[in-house]
């Protein structure tokens, strides 16, 4: 079911809030007509409290605090049907990545597990390069309480190659770090 929207005024900070996230998507809200092509060809839709259209819709009525709010964001899954359908060329993963980044900034988070398995994730890529899945889960599972949860598929994956205990490495390890550094250096996690 879809939550009604209620129209307030624009405030300054949601302008500028909203100027923000669009600099950092590189795209414009206000480029989007209704067409419904995004929502119609995300494949995730159906679980969204508001599917793409309407988030950007959310933007475009300067109801910031309804978008970053909405559990939408989260269950984006960034495959990028809908920036390759709009026939505007609004960049709808890029302004979801964004708005993910902005809820994690302010704390608006409605599920705590997704704030423990973006932590996770990142730790991953800045320690190793990339990835490292068993990691990921050991420090998403004991972050959540959820210690043994989906333990019993790690031993066939293991198995079959597809999960190892031992991180692998990348060349250029260091230059992640540095990214990560600089990112840090801008205000970021």
């Amino acid at each position: 079911m879809v939550n009604a929207v209620t129209l307030i005024p624009a405030r300054e900070h949601d302008r500028q809030l909203i100027s923000k996230v669009e600099k950092e998507a590189g795209t414009s809200i206000n480029l989007c007509y209704q067409c419904g092509k995004c929502t119609a060809g995300c494949p995730a839709a159906f679980a969204m409290d508001y599917p793409p259209r309407q988030i950007i819709r959310l933007l475009q009525l300067n109801l910031v605090d309804q978008a970053l709010e909405a559990g939408s964001i989260w269950i984006c899954a960034s495959c990028d049907t809908c920036s390759t359908r709009c026939p505007r060329g609004v960049d709808i993963a890029a302004l979801m990545d964004a708005m993910r980044r902005e809820a994690l900034y302010q704390g608006k988070i409605t599920d705590k597990k997704v704030a423990a398995f973006n932590k996770a994730f990142l730790n991953g890529v800045r320690n190793f390069g990339k990835a490292y899945e068993a990691g990921l889960l050991m420090q998403y599972n004991l972050t959540t309480g959820q210690l043994l949860k989906d333990a019993g598929l790690g031993l066939p994956m293991m198995k079959r190659g597809k999960v190892s205990m031992i991180p692998h490495s990348i060349k250029g390890k260091d230059e992640i770090k540095k990214i990560f550094d600089r990112a840090k250096q801008l205000g970021g996690e």
